[in-house]
């Protein structure tokens, strides 16, 4: 059977991956090792934190599904980091884990163009430099246009608990091994890295009278630009801490662990560490954090966030039981370490495709990262890039300014891994550009334009940007005269008194002042969305900055847009020194802003780059 798209797995990349190509028109085949697992959530079933949910909310700019998928199914929602700037505010939801699976089956089910199978790949096959199609395990042939890999942890996956290890998947799944040698054979390198997850336990043996609780924000809080806000009911979650004796229990047994004792190949995230490295490498803490997160309204099983571990069963049970509120504690679930083949990701080119094999994308933890939002992130850019392919059309390539999915993609083809990337705003320049509350006045244009957009999600686009010019003209044409009434509101607030007239535009640049005052001083209600007053405070009140980031944006593009030919010889540029020449020829960068963010890479290098480029432009005039 032919296909114009196939996606190779339906975990957070293929689901978006597979939704993408299905909505722009292409007939496409998910094919993954269990449909039962759709969407599956094998570590903590949250999304959302620092950086992750600014990729969720350009994933839905885009017009994916994760953060709808998201709202549908949260148990929890929290607002993160609400006493600092607006650049790292970040929404994180506590999902339930089967709804969530439940949900994204119907929408992958329910999409037209897309059929789903169960089966095992086995092999991609190429002709000429060209994906022509993939084989499964049973022998059966797929022909296809375009193939985006999404395989997560799964390649060629070893469990690991304490000394015992087996080849396997997640939650007990079983691992394919013929494809990461059908990669190899086409010549692609891979890595060897590793991941893992705590127990779960029964909410029935946990004392939660010993655990501070941690409930939800009251205020309606969703993802998608879509959802209805509307207040929800929500579990708590609950904080407890690890102590001396925790630390004992993990510090006598750590010849059992594979951490320690040699049996471990692969690297493991360093944002996410095991209970063990944390004992080791910070000997001077006496605790540390320890949630217990619900995995669902209609189950038993919570989440020890902060004890991610591979050691003995019967190790990770004495260790819980050291904690306070879980000193009679039982294990539902075997906390294990988990290591896997990924694709080292410099293979790739800004669009996810592979450089050597036209039409063949990866997609998720197979290109070294971590998360499902950094999963579901470059899985909507490779399924979109994959039907523009197959429609013949100019690909999308986001740029670092534009997305917080342009410096994961920038970082992973230029910068490389050593460990399993995680997004965090630090790794974005212009992170007061790219937050969370504007994603789709960012991105919402390119989805459209690309055919993802629905008419329905634009049309709420549209009414938001009307609404954004009714108030920004409302704001710079009332004016506030100094009345008794408002020097005694404003001096109530700790701000200045007015010397004379001010617009409501001004007086809101005040850090004191929110745009609810305005309502006040104003003497007028308005009927606006919290949305498109915080969008217009943040404008405002920082607009100052944001100018420096538009113009430092404005002096890098001569580098951005400088492109480097793809049959530029570094070995013949003179000046280059050893370690640039080797990067440059491993990378491939397309311009000359890429080659500047190579490590190894110095400004004089760019210097010689920028020289010969300008000698290739003159000499072609």
């Amino acid at each position: 059977m032919a296909y114009d798209v196939i996606v190779i797995g339906a975990g957070h990349a293929g689901c978006e991956a597979a939704l993408a190509a299905a909505r722009m028109g292409c007939k496409t085949l998910l094919i993954t090792l269990n449909l039962d697992y759709v969407a599956l959530l094998p570590c903590n079933p949250a999304v959302g934190g620092p950086g992750k949910s600014h990729l969720v909310r350009e994933v839905d700019a885009l017009g994916g599904e994760i953060g709808l998928n998201t709202d549908k199914t949260f148990v929890q929602m929290r607002m993160l980091n609400t006493g600092k700037g607006p650049a790292v505010r970040a929404l994180r939801a506590q999902v339930d884990k089967v709804l969530y699976q439940q949900e994204m089956l119907k929408t992958l089910q329910r999409q037209q163009n897309l059929d789903l199978k169960q089966g095992s790949v086995e092999k991609i096959l190429i002709s000429k430099d060209e994906v022509v199609g993939v084989q499964t395990q049973t022998g059966t042939i797929y022909k296809s246009r375009a193939v985006v890999l999404t395989t997560g942890t799964y390649l060629r996956g070893r469990i690991i608990i304490g000394e015992n290890t087996y080849a396997g998947g997640p939650n007990s799944q079983r691992a394919p091994q013929g494809l990461a040698e059908s990669l190899r054979d086409l010549g692609f390198e891979l890595m060897r890295f590793k991941t893992g997850t705590p127990p779960r336990v029964d909410r029935k043996s946990i004392d939660f009278s010993k655990m501070t609780e941690q409930p939800g924000d009251k205020e309606p809080l969703f993802f998608s630009y879509l959802s209805q806000k509307e207040q929800r009911p929500q579990l708590s979650c609950w904080l407890t801490h690890s102590n001396e004796q925790t630390h004992a229990v993990v510090r006598d047994n750590l010849h059992l662990s594979p951490l320690f004792s040699g049996e471990r190949e692969g690297i493991g995230p360093r944002y996410c560490p095991s209970f063990e490295d944390k004992v080791v490498n910070f000997p001077g803490r006496r605790r540390h954090q320890i949630f217990l997160e619900p995995e669902g309204w209609d189950t038993d099983e919570y989440y020890v966030q902060g004890m991610y571990t591979s050691l003995p069963e019967d190790i990770q049970l004495e260790a819980l039981r050291t904690i306070p509120g879980m000193e009679d504690v039982h294990i539902i679930r075997t906390g294990y370490g988990i290591e896997y083949d990924a694709l080292v990701p410099a293979q790739l080119d800004s669009t996810l495709q592979t450089k050597e094999i036209k039409g063949f994308f990866t997609a998720g933890q197979i290109n070294g990262t971590s998360g499902y939002e950094e999963a579901a992130a470059q899985g909507i850019l490779a399924g979109i890039n994959a039907a523009l392919i197959v429609h013949e059309c100019e690909p999308l390539v986001l740029k670092r300014s534009e997305a917080y999915i342009g410096v994961l993609v920038d970082d992973l083809i230029t910068k490389g891994v050593r460990e399993p990337y995680r997004i965090l705003t630090s790794r974005a320049e212009y992170r007061l550009l790219l937050r969370q509350d504007n994603a789709d006045l960012r991105l919402t244009e390119i989805g459209r334009k690309v055919g993802l957009v629905s008419d329905e999600r634009y049309r709420i686009f549209s009414e938001k940007i009307k609404q954004m010019e009714e108030e920004g003209k409302w704001l710079r044409e009332t004016r506030v005269t100094p009345s008794s009434m408002v020097q005694e509101y404003l001096a109530a607030k700790g701000s200045a008194p007015l010397k004379r007239g001010m617009s409501l535009e001004e007086i809101l640049k005040r850090p004191e002042i929110t745009y609810s005052d305005l309502f006040v001083l104003a003497g007028q209600e308005r009927d606006i969305s919290p949305e498109v007053a915080e969008e217009l405070e943040v404008q405002i009140k920082y607009a100052g900055y944001l100018q420096k980031q538009e113009a430092h944006i404005a002096r890098m593009a001569k580098l951005e847009n400088k492109r480097i030919p793809e049959n530029i010889d570094y070995d013949q540029l003179t000046g280059l020194s050893r370690e640039a020449q080797e990067k440059l020829k491993r990378v491939l960068p397309n311009t000359l802003g890429q080659a500047s963010r190579i490590p190894g890479v110095t400004p004089a290098d760019i210097s010689v780059l920028w020289v010969d480029l300008e000698q290739r432009r003159r000499a072609k005039a």
